[in-house]
C-alpha cells in the first residue's frame, strides 16, 4: 500500500516524474494547503521499489512492503 501524507506533501510532483511504473497522477482537487497532491492512480503497478520514497523531498510517501 502506498500512502501520501497530505500534511507533508507540497505537490512538487517529483514522485510522478521518477516512478518507473507510472503509479501516480496529480490530483485535480486542492488540499487544505492549497496544492494538488499526487495520488496512486495505479497502485497495482507498484513494485515497492521505494524510488518515490527516496526522491520525495518532504518524506511524505510511505510504501508498506508487507502488502
Amino acid at each position: 500500500m502506498i500512502a501520501i501524507n497530505e500534511k507533508l506533501c507540497k505537490g512538487c510532483g517529483i514522485c510522478i516524474e521518477f516512478c518507473p511504473r507510472n503509479v501516480f497522477e496529480m490530483s485535480k482537487e486542492i488540499n487544505e494547503k492549497g496544492v494538488h497532491v499526487p495520488l496512486p492512480k495505479s497502485p497495482e503497478r507498484c513494485t515497492k521499489c521505494n524510488i518515490c520514497v527516496l526522491m520525495c523531498p518532504d518524506q511524505a510517501i510511505s510504501v508498506n512492503k508487507n502488502e
